[in-house]
Formats: structure tokens, C-alpha cells, sequence
């Protein structure tokens, strides 16, 4: 399969989206280096993603990728709620924050039709999903635009859930990988496998192309996963220190400074791999107390916009996966073509 063909890109090399850390400067400088460049809008308002929408578009006429989440909502649960801020209590009471104060509600807003509203007249050669597929109609009118679907995997059993469900291509993401997991059969992350066993079990259970992601940071990174069968690679922690990237200084410190990374659900609810900090080690980094996806993120906010002044990330989500100390930075162009330099020619 000649990934880079079949999505009109030069390279099989796809960058990750990265909600909070990139916007569409990113994107399109992987675009123009010859990678399918995405934009995540998952956190945007609709008007902020008609915004990023048109000035991706003005600043290349390449192939790009928007990002949605397809989850579900969860209905208000005033106990849980409760009891997650009593946890953060000590937290609250540091920092001064009334947590009776604190507004209830999400941090991400799943794929919709009005969503879609705002994305059809740009009509996006890539469009991926995280967390599954959207329902069936949904996916048809995407479909109807001409765009090609893709979506995580993070097991052999979700890989083919997707094929059978609609998606022309699967991201096959390991364990290393930094941000939310993708998994959507279960919540249980002792099935979650490392890349390396991922991907060729992938490859054999599936008939569309395999994309592998989750430790693809440099050229030898991407021979692996070449020699394992793949179709093409996608990279997301690789591009957090680019100088188009929004990384914060704070996150960006703690990056350089080569921390271990743990998955841990109390920054949103879902597990997600960043560097542990403060907030994983007090509550985490996996808690039961932790609400539904993405009803944590509200309780945590204040807790992180009052540290962050203080130039402290104990309480910020610092998404990043296992493969990420000696991140070369410098500028998304360089970053695409060190990787795509470690796919045979």
C-alpha cells in the first residue's frame, strides 16, 4: 500500500493532533514539508474552528487532517462530582479556590452534526476520529465529502471494530503513545499493548492500511516500524518542542527535563500518558474517584490556571509519551523530514 499516494502526500508521515499544544500553524508546516498535517478540534468553539479552519487552508493547498472525539457525554453525576472535590479539597484550600464555585461541565465536545456544519465547506481530505466512530449517518456525511476516515485502535479487537464499521484506514496506537488513549471496547488498561506487539497483530487482522503510532520520534523509530509492516507512521510528542507547536514554556521545561510519563485519568477522566507531576502523584495516577470523561477536566482547571502563574505545572496535564527526552526541536519541517528519512525509498 502506497500510503502517501493513496492521501496525496509526498512522505507516509502523519502528525499527530494535539489539542492544547498546536493550532493550524503546525499543521500546515508539516503539510508544506510534505506530511498530512492535522488539526485538533476537539477543544475548539465552532467559531474558533472556522477560524483555524481558514487560515490552515490560506497557508497551504496541501492534504490536511481534521482530529474530532466521538464520545458520548456522560450524564451529570452530582455525587461523583462531589467527591472528586473533596479529594482536590487540600488543593483548593492552598490555593484559595471556593470548589462550591466551580462551574460543572465538559472539557471536550464530541463530533455533531452542527459540528460538521462548520467543516463541510472546507471539506478535509483526512478526517480521524479518537475514542471509535461517530454514529452511522454522521460518518456517511463525512464520507460524502470525499474525505478518507481514519481512527485509533489501541487493540487487535478495536482495529477490526473499525473496518467493520467504516474506516478506510487504522491508527494503530501503542502504549507509549503520550495524550489519551485512544480505546473504546473497554476502560480496562491492562489490555493496552506496547507498539511493537501492536502493530504487526494489526497488520495481520486487517485488510485497510496501518498506521503506527506511539514512540515514532526519530528515523530508526520509524525503520521499526516499517520492518513491522505498517503503511505509514504518525508522530505527535516528536513535534511538541517545534517552534510552531503552542507548547507551553512550563511543559516545554518539563520535557527537556526528561521525566517519566505515566498514564492517569485525574486531568480529564480518560486514561491519557503525560509526565508525572503533582497532581498524578497526589491522586493518581489512575483514580477511582476521577469523574467521566470529560467532566474531571473542570475541577482540575482552576487548580492549573492558579499554579501555572506561579510558573508551577504540578497541576498541568503534560502530555507527552515514553519516547520523548532528547526531543530535537527546531522547526516542524526539519522534524518531518528526520522522520520521513527513515522510510525506504
Amino acid at each position: 500500500m502506497d500510503l502517501a499516494r493513496w492521501l496525496g502526500i509526498t512522505h507516509p508521515v502523519l502528525q499527530a493532533p494535539m489539542a492544547g499544544v498546536q493550532g493550524h500553524a503546525l499543521a500546515a508546516a508539516v503539510c508544506r514539508a510534505g506530511g498530512l498535517g492535522a488539526l485538533p478540534a476537539a477543544m475548539l468553539t465552532p467559531q474558533q474552528l472556522r477560524d483555524e479552519l481558514q487560515a490552515l487552508r490560506q497557508a497551504t493547498d496541501a492534504p490536511f487532517n481534521v482530529n474530532f472525539f466521538c464520545h458520548r457525554d456522560p450524564a451529570p453525576d452530582d455525587a461523583a462530582m462531589a467527591r472528586w472535590r473533596a479529594a482536590l479539597g487540600p488543593a483548593y484550600a492552598q490555593a484559595g479556590i471556593d470548589p462550591s464555585a466551580l462551574p460543572a461541565g465538559p472539557g471536550r465536545a464530541p463530533f455533531s452534526h452542527a459540528v460538521a456544519d462548520v467543516v463541510e465547506p472546507f471539506r478535509p481530505a483526512v478526517v480521524t476520529f479518537h475514542f471509535g466512530l461517530p454514529e452511522p449517518a454522521l460518518l456517511a456525511r463525512v464520507k460524502a465529502w470525499g474525505a478518507k476516515v481514519l481512527s485509533s485502535a489501541t487493540t487487535v479487537e478495536e482495529a477490526r471494530w473499525l473496518e467493520a464499521h467504516g474506516a478506510d484506514a487504522v491508527i494503530a496506537q501503542g502504549l507509549e503513545a503520550g495524550g489519551h488513549r485512544g480505546m473504546f471496547l473497554g476502560d480496562d488498561v491492562t489490555t493496552q499493548m506496547g507498539s511493537l506487539a501492536l502493530w504487526p497483530h494489526v497488520v495481520r487482522a486487517v485488510r485497510v492500511p496501518v498506521i503506527a503510532a506511539g514512540g515514532v520520534v526519530d528515523a530508526a523509530t520509524v525503520r521499526a516500524a516499517h520492518a513491522l509492516g505498517v503503511a505509514g507512521v504518525q508522530a505527535g510528542t516528536a513535534y511538541l518542542l517545534c517552534d510552531e507547536a503552542l507548547t507551553t514554556p512550563l511543559h516545554r521545561a518539563a520535557l527537556r527535563a526528561g521525566g517519566p510519563t505515566a498514564l492517569t485519568n485525574v486531568f480529564t477522566g480518560r486514561p491519557a500518558r503525560g509526565i508525572v507531576n503533582r497532581a498524578m502523584r497526589e491522586w493518581g495516577p489512575m483514580s477511582p474517584l476521577a469523574p467521566a470523561f470529560p467532566l474531571a477536566t473542570g475541577a482540575m482547571a482552576p487548580l492549573r490556571n492558579w499554579a501555572e502563574a506561579r510558573g508551577d505545572s504540578g497541576f498541568t496535564p503534560l502530555w507527552a509519551g515514553q519516547h520523548h527526552q532528547g526531543l530535537a526541536g527546531g522547526s516542524a519541517a526539519a522534524v518531518t523530514a528526520a522522520l520521513a528519512a527513515g522510510w525506504p525509498h
